[in-house]
């Protein structure tokens, strides 16, 4: 199977059990497609639902027939100067804390992130979007607790996110998980959610298409 590991036993065989490392594997080949361009946003969602219900390497198989395999072709270059665009932006607000209690909130644009940003919500949620954020360390935790609320975490789709969160008749949704680009920022999110949840999901930023046009011109010319 082209873009799977080789499983213990008989290699290929479709009805060997998939287990994690393996649809996360498929998973962010399915993410640098869609960084090329290959599979647009609604085809990503909708393969990766696919992934995380796959339960043999019968069913992941057919998730990336259609794509190239890793390492068939050289990894785009970044940018110049793409690791200034995660520095933080002077000027920019940096908010450390987010509360919702039967109300609500977002951060979202271009804000400044600390080293650690908590979020907490009572009957009530927020909307915390990372995807033209800058960040003032390598790596960033979130701490997150929803009772009875939830939030929604968007992080662009180049970055290293850890998602570690207890649910407790709730839950942490840990589909992002995954690495990033070479010397990208990571976001560990971690907390508890109780009859609440916390959803967090990958989106390409203004960031990465700004990428892909420079690119594409510097191949063209």
């Amino acid at each position: 199977m082209t873009n799977l590991p080789e499983p213990a036993g008989t290699p290929g065989t479709p009805e060997m059990r998939a287990g994690d490392a393996d649809r996360e594997r498929v998973a962010q080949v399915l993410r640098e497609a869609a960084g090329d361009g290959r599979l647009t946003l609604a085809e990503l969602d909708e393969r990766l639902d696919a992934v995380y219900a796959a339960k043999t390497y019968g069913d992941l198989e057919p998730i990336t027939r259609d794509l190239p395999s890793p390492g068939t072709a050289a990894p785009p270059v970044p940018a110049a100067g793409a690791g200034t665009d995660w520095r933080p932006l002077e000027g920019a607000p940096t908010w450390k804390t987010g509360i919702a209690i039967m109300s609500g909130f977002n951060r979202t644009g271009v804000w400044n992130v600390p080293r650690r940003f908590r979020v907490f919500a009572f009957w009530g949620g927020g909307k915390i979007d990372l995807r033209e954020a800058r960040f003032e360390e390598p790596v960033t935790t979130i701490r997150a607790f929803a009772i009875m609320g939830g939030f929604e975490l968007i992080v662009p789709d180049d970055i290293t996110v850890h998602v570690k969160g207890l649910g407790i008749m709730g839950g942490f949704d840990n589909r992002a998980s995954g690495p990033g680009a070479p010397g990208s920022p990571t976001v560990v999110v971690k907390g508890l959610a109780f009859w609440g949840g916390v959803g967090v999901k990958r989106r390409r930023s203004s960031r990465q298409k700004r990428r892909e046009k420079e690119l594409k011109r510097s191949q063209d010319d």
